[in-house]
């Protein structure tokens, strides 16, 4: 959700919650200070209400690597479900204590909640998989999230909690599922990765890979884990600010924050705020709108189940390249069939089937592999810091896109797909050319293959310093 109602990711979810949490401003102001607030005092409290999410998701970021490096994965997982848990309580409270500050404080614990959780998600399920399926246990993350999104879709509608009655249980869900994760988490181990490469117990991390794999053959795993960490002599968990130093990390971290703009900057959320306008240009009724909703969210969940069958045999660059190239593909189209579709009777609907194009587009690829990309082509001292500035981008663009959209809608148009366009261009272009494939890779084999692709570039430097070396001892 965005900082208005006329610019959110699902309209009908957002205008609904806008009408509701307005009203329950007003009568709190009216019970407390006797006075009625004027629009522009409740779109201020809307937008902070919105925008509060993004900085908690951003504080989350900034502690995950730390707390997931302190704690370990597994807990920090299972202690960051109290956040959830508390903001969810106060969703649910804040109708019968009319308190619209309530809600304020619940989504700032939601986003802390989110920045927290998906850094040590992606962490935990990517040590913990097997080298042969890395690749199909990181799209789960994708499926899961678009999942969520589907879901919040549905329970939206005006049939199930989308009504003045349950609208506050709608807000509180999010509670639910992390009650369910609390109670199931404990029944794993830890990540064997974590237990072997940042706490040295090989014992500990052989319980935990039989746990996981059953009776299958983990030796290997171990010995490649062993090389890795004789490799690095020390696996310390180093910092951000030791990251971005580090030279020899210097394309990986491009990659990372290259692909994590892109991930927000792409111009998913501008296809879903023009789907409404096409889904009225193409003859749907006002109130089905919700319904033609589920429709892209039902595109977004298939489409990432269908990426978990194939990413092991095509690969994590190839479905980043394809995916960001026909997207690109997609809003250039789309920039040309929004503008004609008030003219052309056919037209809105080449442009729902260049949404739903878009949407499978990105769904099978930046969604699918964007997220547990730090943790494959980054060593495991640097992956906490990895994940940690890769999320802090993310929110960080997310927030400034809620920002700027309505912007960029109110001067441009449609032709803010261009914009977007840019984007999955560029990040095509460098997954293409300064991009290993990472496919049965391990994290120091990728690190090799970035060596290679980019050994000019550091022969051109040695030359060069060679060259300035020179100068100096003539002078």
């Amino acid at each position: 959700m965005y900082k208005s109602s006329n610019t959110c990711k699902y309209e009908f979810l957002c205008t609904f919650l806008l009408q509701f949490i307005k009203e329950l401003v007003n009568k709190s102001c009216v019970h407390r200070y006797d006075r009625i607030l004027k629009e522009w005092e409740i779109s201020l409290i809307w937008s902070f209400t919105v925008s509060i999410f993004c900085i908690g998701g951003l504080l989350g970021s900034l502690m995950a690597g730390s707390l997931s490096s302190r704690f370990g994965r597994k807990h920090c997982l299972l202690l960051n479900n109290f956040l959830a848990i508390f903001g969810a309580i106060l969703m649910l409270l804040s109708r019968t204590a009319n308190s619209f500050e309530m809600i304020m404080v619940g989504r700032f614990l939601y986003g802390l909640n989110a920045g927290v959780g998906l850094s040590a998600q992606a962490m935990y399920l990517t040590e913990s998989a097997p080298k042969r399926l890395r690749a199909m246990v990181g799209v789960t993350i994708a499926t899961s999230l678009s999942f969520g999104k589907f879901l919040g879709q549905l329970l939206g509608i005006r049939e199930l909690l989308g009504t003045e009655k349950n609208w506050h249980w709608l807000l509180g869900f999010n509670g639910f599922t992390a009650l369910f994760q609390l109670c199931t988490l404990p029944l794993l181990p830890e990540s064997p990765r974590y237990l072997l490469l940042e706490r040295g117990n090989v014992q500990a991390s052989e319980n935990a890979f039989r746990k996981l794999w059953g009776k299958n053959d983990y030796n290997k795993e171990v010995v490649e884990m062993l090389e890795e960490k004789a490799a690095l002599q020390s696996v310390r968990s180093c910092s951000v600010l030791e990251l971005i130093q580090n030279r020899t990390v210097r394309w990986q971290l491009l990659t990372i924050v290259i692909a994590f703009t892109a991930l927000q900057l792409c111009g998913l959320n501008a296809v879903y705020f023009y789907s409404f306008e096409v889904f009225r240009a193409a003859g749907i009724q006002e109130q089905r709108l919700a319904y033609a909703a589920l429709g892209t969210g039902l595109c977004e969940v298939s489409t990432s189940l269908a990426c978990f069958m194939i990413i092991e045999s095509i690969g994590r660059k190839v479905l980043l390249f394809r995916g960001y190239m026909g997207m690109a593909a997609a809003l250039g189209l789309l920039s040309v069939t929004v503008y004609f579709q008030k003219t052309v009777w056919w037209m809105p609907y080449c442009s729902m089937v260049l949404v739903f194009l878009f949407i499978s587009f990105f769904s099978s690829g930046p969604a699918a592999t964007t997220v547990s990309l730090p943790g494959e082509i980054l060593t495991q001292s640097f992956k906490s810091a990895g994940y940690t500035l890769g999320c802090t981008v993310n929110w960080t663009c997310l927030f400034v896109l809620g920002t700027v959209f309505p912007i960029l809608v109110g001067n441009l148009g449609n032709f803010c797909f261009l914009i977007f366009l840019a984007v999955c261009l560029i990040c095509g272009l460098h997954v293409k050319f300064n991009m290993p494939e990472t496919k049965d890779r391990t994290a120091l084999e990728i690190s090799v293959e970035f060596e290679r692709m980019h050994a000019n570039d550091k022969a051109s430097e040695k030359k060069k310093a060679s060259e300035i070396k020179v100068q100096e001892t003539k002078l």
